[in-house]
Order: structure tokens, then C-alpha cells, then sequence
């Protein structure tokens, strides 16, 4: 069983969906991907999870971001849930569920957490790159649901750091300041980071939004 770190990449595996089959790495493509597990179908917590993942399908699209979803149960009952969401969350569907009756890719994902439950996968959620590299894993229980606004910061946070080299502070969000990393040296901030900048202590620098 696959125990997932941080810059693996994302293991590859076919499935079925509410979409039709797809190779997963074939169908992510040059996309980042946000791929969550939800423990059942008809479930209270899962059914306001993936409203709310559907309603955000404009945000998800500005970031170049393809959700993409799996739990244990059948292809059949992921379609016959997919109206109930869209009846009571307001939001159709638009994100493809993966039927995985058999556990593969729970297993191959490591969703599976026997002494939290022994049949079903824990909400576990992937932020995978354009690499197929893992960036982000979280692991919620069965009883709590996710907070996609915080999945939404994350991806955010990931996409600007990869383009200007800066990192993000405690609670940032999209237009906030954030840190020249330590491995930046004075004499260079000027050249790479031209909105200027405030040194905190030596170790903290701070530099107004790049993107903005």
C-alpha cells in the first residue's frame, strides 16, 4: 500500500466514472487537479461536499484546476446521488465521481484507514500538479466536512510560489504581502522582487503581492 509524500508523483490508474472511463494522468493532462474521496453515497456531509465543490466549477476553471472524486460505491449509485445533489445543493453536477467498488484505487491513494473506518475511505484530498506531482494531502474524518474556500487558498498559494519564488504567511490570502524565501540574498531582492520590500528580522521579508 502506497504511503503518499509530498513531491511523489500521483500514482496513474483507469477507472469508470460518471463521465464515461478515463485514464486518470490521460485526462488530468496539463491541468492541476484536486482528487478528494468521500466515505458513501446518499450521505449528508458528502452531498453539501461536492454542492459546494460543483458551485465553485468557475473557480476551479480560472486556476486551471479539474476536480475529479471517488468513493467505494458502485457507478450506478454515483449516478442516482448525482441528481440528489443537484436537487438539494442548488448545483448540478459538472466534475466526474470514480466508481471504485473494488478499493483499488483507495488502496493505491492509501484513503483506506482501518481503524477509522474498516469499509469505507476517509475524506482524503490531493492537490496534484501539472507534473503529477502531489503538492497538497489532507486527511479529514468521516464526520467533518471539508472547507473547499481553504482548498481554493492552498491552490492559489501553490500557483504563486511556483511562478515568483516567494512563500505565503499564517492566514494569507490572494493580495496579501508575502515572504522572500531566506535562500534569496539582499543584494538580489531588488531584481526579483521590484515592488519593493520590508525586512522584519533578517530571516523575515516581506514583499507586497507579485500578482497584483
Amino acid at each position: 500500500m502506497a504511503h503518499l509524500r509530498l513531491g511523489d508523483t500521483a500514482p496513474n490508474f483507469d477507472a469508470a466514472t460518471t463521465e464515461g472511463d478515463i485514464n486518470f494522468h490521460e485526462w488530468a493532462g496539463d491541468h492541476w487537479v484536486v482528487f478528494f474521496s468521500h466515505p458513501s453515497d446518499f450521505t449528508p456531509v458528502c452531498t453539501t461536499e461536492l454542492g459546494r465543490a460543483a458551485a465553485l466549477n468557475g473557480e476551479f476553471q480560472k486556476r486551471n484546476v479539474k476536480p475529479i472524486c471517488i468513493s467505494v460505491d458502485s457507478l450506478e449509485d454515483h449516478k442516482a446521488w448525482a441528481s440528489d445533489i443537484g436537487e438539494t445543493q442548488g448545483t448540478e453536477m459538472n466534475f466526474p465521481i470514480i466508481a471504485d467498488p473494488n478499493k483499488e484505487v483507495a488502496e493505491l491513494y492509501d484513503m483506506m484507514h482501518p481503524n477509522a473506518d474498516s469499509t469505507h475511505t476517509v475524506r482524503s484530498v490531493f492537490i496534484i500538479d501539472p507534473n503529477k506531482k502531489v503538492r497538497l494531502t489532507l486527511t479529514y474524518p468521516a464526520s467533518c466536512g471539508r472547507n473547499f474556500d481553504e482548498i481554493i487558498r492552498v491552490i492559489d498559494a501553490l500557483q504563486l510560489s511556483d511562478e515568483y519564488n516567494i512563500a505565503t504567511p499564517v492566514d494569507w490570502k490572494d493580495g496579501d504581502d508575502v515572504i522572500i524565501p531566506p535562500s534569496v540574498k539582499n543584494e538580489d531582492i531588488a531584481a526579483k522582487y521590484p515592488k519593493g520590500h520590508k525586512e522584519i528580522k533578517p530571516y523575515l521579508r516581506t514583499t507586497p503581492a507579485p500578482n497584483k
